[in-house]
């Protein structure tokens, strides 16, 4: 089935309305909040979407692809040092900052015309071993430079009233400022006075057996003593 031909092209059997008619949808961030008491860290974005013709749009099937900019915002000298293990040391940022993946998601947006709001869920890992994951944790306040890239399929009502299909256009990006507070209030709730490092079973292993073997109460005092052992 295509959507991107003439009107000869069809779609159940209806005409395809030429490109230059189709919706153009524009999205922005309101806001951004953590969801609270969800199973995992989850970051809420609440979005609004504008479709200036006033044609009936009956859904949109969105994927949101989400991105870190490291390069727009200023850092501190500790935050440089925080983040010298992702992006090196600073005289390298000018090429080692570029823009890098963080999460993506999808949602289906109701019926609307005009204009409407909807939440996009971000299941978001604290694993350090994860770049955005590390990126964050190493901000001291204000806030992380981020960039949502949607694309899609709208279904809207054309000039004829039958239902049509289209493509969300290829340029439907936004940006939007996280601010710190609202990751760090979101870890703290999930973790509290803990901070997650992945390691190999085999290490993990290892550790459990010197946790026996030397009557340690916890990883933690397994990992002080393997610490105060070194300096």
């Amino acid at each position: 089935m295509s959507v991107d031909g003439a009107a000869r092209t069809t779609l159940g059997g209806a005409p395809v309305e030429p490109a230059a008619s189709r919706p153009e949808p524009r999205f922005e961030v309101l806001s951004t909040t953590h969801v609270a008491r969800a199973a995992v860290p989850t970051l809420r974005l609440r979005i609004a979407v504008r479709e200036p013709s006033g044609r009936p749009v009956y859904t949109v099937a969105l994927s949101a692809l989400v991105t870190v900019a490291p390069a727009k915002r200023r850092y501190s000298d500790a935050e440089r040092e925080s983040l010298r293990e992702l992006f090196g040391p600073p005289e390298r940022w000018a090429s080692t900052t570029g823009s890098f993946r963080w999460t993506q998601a999808d949602v289906l947006v109701q019926r609307f015309t005009g204009e409407t709001e909807f939440n996009l869920d971000l299941p978001c890992s604290y694993d350090h071993e994860v770049a955005a994951a590390k990126y964050f944790a190493g901000l001291e306040a204000g806030e992380a430079p981020l960039r949502v890239h949607f694309n899609g399929s709208i279904f809207y009502e054309a000039s004829d009233g039958r239902m049509q299909l289209a493509a969300i256009p290829w340029d439907c990006s936004v940006r939007f400022a996280m601010p710190v507070d609202v990751w760090r209030g979101m870890i703290a709730e999930h973790f509290p006075f803990r901070r997650w490092i992945a390691l190999d079973p085999d290490t993990v292993e290892r550790l459990a057996a010197r946790r026996g073997d030397r009557g340690l109460p916890s990883f933690d005092a397994v990992v002080d003593e393997l610490l105060d052992e070194e300096s």
